[in-house]
């Protein structure tokens, strides 16, 4: 089944409220905040080797363990701060994904004073429109694509670490830069009709 209060969504979403609450409010629905895309960049490559339900549940940990992925302070964090973190059981304790958050941080901000903004760097892979895929099953929902390969190669050509091809995708699936609810999901068509982001024109700058 993958129909609850009378709505059909993506089968994915069905093992919990949290994960529900995601999938209607969130996943696909397109993100251009740099602070947004700095967390979701962060927990997908935090998800790598776990279930994202197990980071869903972290999530509020996360915010509070990483200044609220304010990029400029992470960038900051220094020895003290992984040890801390390393001890902060509300996070995944995993030291190569706690420093990889901090160096990415830096290179975050690297490729902000390139574009401007984040999100200018990285909408500009889609010319600032999501592209909007018509799945009929969870089977034709790809681990990976070729754009992911090409934007994964580009983020670790600049630095980035857990930024493989398959994290890469799900990262452009829960910020919208691919809307890949099912054709029987009722969020597909409602998340296809927002409006493009008034940032958008400015995506084109390099």
């Amino acid at each position: 089944m993958n129909e609850v209060d009378g709505r059909r969504r993506c089968p994915w979403c069905l093992g919990s409220d949290r994960y529900r609450r995601y999938h209607d409010e969130e996943w696909g629905v397109p993100v251009h905040d740099d602070r947004r895309l700095f967390e979701f960049l962060t927990l997908e490559g935090a998800q790598a080797g776990l279930s994202w339900s197990t980071i869903l549940a972290k999530r509020e940990n996360y915010r509070r363990a990483f200044s609220r992925f304010d990029p400029k302070k992470v960038a900051r964090f220094g020895a003290r701060d992984v040890k801390r973190l390393m001890r902060d059981a509300g996070i995944v304790r995993n030291r190569l994904k706690i420093e990889s958050t901090i160096s990415n941080a830096r290179v975050f901000l690297e490729v902000r004073r390139e574009f401007g903004t984040f999100g200018a760097y990285l909408w500009a892979f889609v010319d600032g429109r999501p592209l909007q895929n018509r799945r009929r099953g969870m089977k034709q929902v790809p681990g990976r694509t070729d754009l992911s390969d090409v934007i994964s190669k580009d983020l670790k050509r600049r630095g980035f670490r857990f930024v493989g091809s398959t994290i890469v995708y799900a990262f452009m699936q829960a910020v919208g830069m691919v809307n890949d609810h099912l054709t029987i999901c009722f969020r597909r068509a409602q998340v296809a009709a927002l409006p493009r982001s008034a940032s958008s024109a400015k995506l084109r700058r390099q």
